[in-house]
């Protein structure tokens, strides 16, 4: 039972992570720049304004954004499934469709924040990967780690 709480609050942890990496606005800072998936929020007079990412190439920034939300998609639909299959498994069987969910969600937040890197910020010097870039390496390695403890993890028998 404390295995099973362990796992739900990981779980739920790497939703949240997820959920701020893609929403907050930290993936790439300056002083006077702070850049995220939807937009940059710039400082002039002491004020911040919001503008368009109409500067980075839209097929790589289109994809970064669609990953992004679908390892958030995954992610939850792999809690909701994991919850099902408490309910309705056979007892002896493995959590194969949560795990599958889990590592699809894994590789989408790979492979968002991968072409971030390789593709937005590769020449910049002036500036920094935020907390929400981050916090999407540290969701990747969340999202792998459950989706190998589900696909190991048997439902008891007793």
């Amino acid at each position: 039972m404390l295995m099973l709480a362990g796992i739900v609050v990981l779980h739920i942890t790497t939703i949240i992570l997820l959920l701020v990496a893609t929403i907050d606005n930290a993936w790439w800072i300056t002083d006077t720049v702070t850049t995220d998936l939807w937009g940059r929020w710039e400082l002039t007079n002491a004020a911040w304004h919001y503008t368009n990412l109409k500067d980075y190439p839209e097929e790589y920034l289109q994809t970064v954004q669609a990953t992004s939300v679908l390892a958030c998609v995954f992610a939850i639909l792999a809690l909701f499934v994991f919850v099902a299959q408490l309910f309705t498994l056979p007892k002896g069987q493995r959590f194969t469709f949560t795990g599958i969910l889990q590592l699809i969600a894994c590789l989408c937040i790979m492979i968002a924040a991968s072409i971030y890197t390789a593709e937005l910020h590769a020449n910049d010097t002036a500036g920094r990967y935020g907390h929400s870039y981050v916090l999407a390496w540290i969701s990747f390695v969340l999202t792998f780690l459950l989706a190998i403890i589900y696909l190991i993890l048997r439902k008891k028998s007793e």
